[in-house]
């Protein structure tokens, strides 16, 4: 009534109705047995309990929202990766069933993973463009890594390279009733039958997705290369940020969660209904360092099916920038001295986080550009300039695509320029940006995470082309000597750039003739201005 505050039964009443709403709604179009959905369900079914979360100092810390803005609710809309598994197939058709399975297994998880536990394989472009009218399993396909996957993740095996490559573990066998969602907090029995009688599933306090290990099964991938008429070339450690974590000190401090998914200080409740204030709550924000492809689909949202809010894409974009340019790494300035006309000095670049940078998908790199102006303000010197169509002016590998720009301790000429990047080799030794083509990494000098000792790692991780000796290249850094003719006042200027997906990795689409690399190549050109950030700088004066 009017006036009166409603008894806790009948609070749990109004709540336990208004979530058989919000789920009915939910579900109105997904009324069939599918296989899919006796497993999953798309995020709107948690949403409207876990959003419209805000702090006492008015910071929106909502579950949903922060997540639907995220590259995980992204993945299967992600043009790049379409792009990238058309060319594979493309180059590869023989292949093609066993392809799409692999490629969709961390990127659409909810129609690949029933697909595998019913002795089937996952799917891609039947499900494209994803969220069709009318089709479920569309739906599910295009809410990518969605709350379902994670918190359904089983403790089982976890950080076993068993699952590794996205084999990952979830109890399909459970009883739709009985499905549990597995969460950080335990939940009490009135809470927990609002959560039954909305979503199906029922909390479930474990401590595991805490862990790096429940990160492990997708981010860790390991590439089978196809060689010359279907020939088996051999297993490529696409990426390895777990591996990369438990050779560093940070295996012992901090998570890959306690970074990319940071607490809330404070109490806050975990959903708007009926939530208690609790210590502890992650954001599920999932900072990374694919800012460009977060403007990239917001820029294409109405072309790629975004249903994140435009300004929740851009405060990603501007999260995963601030996170870049705070916590990933640092440049200084040190030894400068003169002599007989020469200027040396060494750029010392220090990397911040817990597995190598940049780590992931192998597109990404980073790159010194070191600058000297005289007292005029005239460059007297410049390596590592970044052009607006995406190369970095000097690299070999921008302007061929047969030959890349080699590891360097010391750097006297400016079209010699310090990259920091994985770069692959097919099985007859030519460069390549085809996962599936390729064998081996000919060049790996990656930014190594404090504690990564590269004189006796796994291969696995480990570190490929002239940085192996170099004695300024190790475990939480690099150190580059320049010395350049200059004299006069001067002013050095050392930058850090990072580029999720290199100029390369985008131009070598062009020569192929379908509509995702068509697109890609079409966005990427559109944006290729504003594709690298500046993460680190450092300045010094000399008189």
């Amino acid at each position: 009534m009017a006036g009166r505050r409603a008894t806790a039964p009948a609070a749990f009443a109004i709540a336990l109705g208004a979530a058989w709403a919000i789920s009915l709604a939910a579900t109105a179009t997904a009324k069939d047995d599918s296989r899919s959905r006796t497993v999953f369900q798309t995020s709107d079914n948690c949403m409207a309990c876990h959003n419209g979360l805000v702090t006492p100092a008015g910071e929106d810390v909502s579950i949903g929202a922060d997540w639907r803005a995220s590259m995980m609710a992204n993945s299967s809309r992600d043009p790049y990766w379409q792009a990238a598994v058309r060319r594979e197939l493309i180059d590869h058709p023989q292949a093609q069933a066993a392809i799409e399975d692999e490629c969709s297994i961390c990127h659409m998880p909810m129609t690949t993973f029933p697909a595998r536990a019913a002795g089937g394989k996952g799917r891609i472009f039947d499900y494209l463009p994803g969220g069709r009218a009318g089709d479920a399993d569309g739906a599910l396909a295009a809410d990518g890594v969605s709350c379902t996957v994670c918190h359904q993740l089983s403790a089982t095996r976890l950080g076993d390279p068993a699952t590794f490559t996205g084999k990952y573990v979830i109890d399909v066998a459970a009883a739709d009733a009985g499905r549990r969602a597995f969460g950080s907090f335990a939940i009490d029995p009135g809470r927990t039958r609002v959560m039954q009688s909305g979503s199906g599933f029922t909390p479930t306090e474990s401590k595991h997705l805490a862990q790096a290990e429940t990160c492990a099964s997708c981010h860790t991938l390991f590439t089978h290369a196809i060689g010359p008429g279907g020939a088996d070339a051999g297993t490529l450690p696409e990426q390895t940020l777990f591996l990369e974590w438990q050779q560093s000190d940070f295996r012992t401090t901090s998570s890959c969660q306690a970074c990319h998914m940071p607490v809330v200080e404070g109490e806050m409740p975990i959903a708007s209904v009926l939530g208690q204030p609790r210590a502890g709550l992650s954001r599920h924000s999932f900072r990374g360092g694919n800012f460009f492809m977060l403007r990239m689909l917001n820029r294409y949202r109405d072309e790629l099916g975004v249903r994140a809010l435009p300004r929740e894409m851009e405060s990603a974009a501007q999260r995963t920038v601030a996170f870049l340019q705070q916590d990933t790494a640092r440049v200084a300035l040190v030894g400068a001295a003169r002599a007989g006309g020469r200027l040396e000095f060494d750029v010392e670049v220090q990397n911040l986080t817990g597995h190598k940078f940049p780590t992931a998908y192998p597109s990404r790199r980073a790159w010194l550009q070191v600058t000297v102006v005289d007292a005029s303000g005239r460059v007297v010197f410049e390596s590592g300039a970044f052009s607006p169509d995406g190369r970095v002016m000097g690299n070999d590998y921008d302007e061929d695509a047969a030959r890349f720009e080699p590891h360097y301790a010391r750097i006297e000429r400016a079209d010699q320029v310090q990259i920091y990047e994985s770069v692959m080799a097919d099985s007859r030794g030519s460069l390549t940006t085809g996962l599936l083509s390729g064998a081996r990494y000919v060049k790996d000098n990656r930014l190594l995470p404090r504690g990564f000792n590269k004189a006796n790692v796994t291969a696995d991780v480990a570190v490929h082309g002239e940085a192996t000796s170099d004695a300024d290249f190790i475990g939480g850094g690099d150190r580059v000597r320049y010395s350049i003719g200059a004299a006069g006042p001067l002013t050095i200027t050392a930058k850090l750039w990072f580029q999720p997906i290199a100029y390369r990795w985008a131009v070598n689409l062009r020569g192929y003739d379908a509509p995702e690399p068509r697109r890609f190549v079409r966005y990427y050109e559109s944006m290729a201005s504003v594709s690298a950030i500046v993460t680190a700088e450092a300045r010094l004066r000399l008189q």
